[in-house]
């Protein structure tokens, strides 16, 4: 029997993808609205009790108000792509790989938030740290990051395609991005890390890094023993790999995994100057957003994870 599934704001980027990958599948009946109900509130509610499992791609308020109309039913489970419930206790962290059971909280849980692109990459470098000592929660952390201006929804997507398109740009420099309280909890920190985004001049793909002075952490550890440690917290893992230690890794591409569910992590720096960076390559369509919403989706539905996802 096919699960009834509902993308509320399918006509956005994310929901757009989410929607390519479910299209073809037979174990999985779409509710569509066309485009002249598809912002009516009526219509929307209807939808979304009609549905299993609803996928949230809204901005924050809507997501908020959209979790109000699918609670008068009793039984709609929810997917929110948004940033509204990332650190709300009553929501399960929708990235399966965080913990070692977060896949099962996930696959029974009623409402889950999908975890945002650049806290995706972050949370999978400092969380197995953090699990295994290596890294103290008070511990100063910065975060560098470049993604594919997609990220930015449309309105980004047209300033990158139109006749004087920037070549890329940082921003986030207040410090207060949104994504910070999301990072702050699921890593496990007792601060905020500081974090600088920015934008490149390629449509998708991304990279996280974090630098460090290994000389300032509890023993000093090397990079071998951060490798180590990454290494067994992903051992087995579908969707998230650690790449071999290799010296200097050379030019790192974060298109590389474009039109994946996959993140790969890589540990690099300097043995002599006892410096590392680590660094998280992604699809922040895919593993970062659409992907990652899929396959949270086959969690719930008892479906093998990586089911449209290849």
């Amino acid at each position: 029997m096919s699960a009834t599934i509902f993308i509320d704001g399918e006509a956005g980027t994310t929901g757009l993808q989410i929607k390519e990958r479910l299209a073809a599948r037979d174990d999985i009946r779409l509710i569509h609205l066309d485009d002249a109900v598809r912002k009516d509130d009526t219509a929307r509610a209807e939808a979304l009790h009609d549905a299993d499992i609803a996928i949230l791609c809204l901005p924050d308020a809507a997501a908020r108000a959209a979790k109000e109309l699918a609670w008068q039913s009793n039984s709609t489970r929810l997917i929110d792509a948004s940033t509204a419930h990332r650190v709300d206790p009553e929501w399960v962290y929708g990235f399966a790989e965080m913990t070692h059971d977060q896949a099962e909280q996930i696959a029974q849980a009623r409402m889950v938030s999908n975890p945002g692109c650049y806290p995706t990459g972050a949370i999978a470098l400092l969380r197995p740290l953090r699990e295994a000592g290596m890294l103290p929660a008070d511990h100063p952390i910065s975060i560098n990051a470049v993604s594919g201006y997609t990220g930015g929804g449309k309105a980004l997507i047209a300033e990158f395609t139109g006749a004087d398109n920037p070549k890329a740009f940082v921003y986030g420099t207040s410090l207060t991005h949104k994504h910070l309280p999301e990072l702050r909890l699921h890593a496990q920190l007792a601060e905020e890390p500081i974090f600088i985004p920015s934008v490149g001049d390629f449509a998708q793909g991304m990279i996280v890094q974090i630098p460090l002075h290994l000389k300032t952490l509890p023993k000093a550890p090397s990079l071998t023993s951060i490798h180590n440690v990454l290494g067994e917290y992903y051992a087995g893992a579908r969707f998230v790999d650690v790449a071999p230690m290799c010296g200097d890794p050379g030019r790192i591409d974060p298109t590389a995994l474009n039109g994946t569910n996959s993140m790969r992590l890589v540990v690099a720096g300097s043995t002599s100057k006892n410096q590392a960076v680590l660094i998280a390559v992604l699809d922040n369509l895919g593993k970062g957003a659409s992907g990652a919403a899929v396959q949270n989706l086959n969690l719930m539905l008892g479906q093998d994870p990586a089911t449209g996802l290849n």
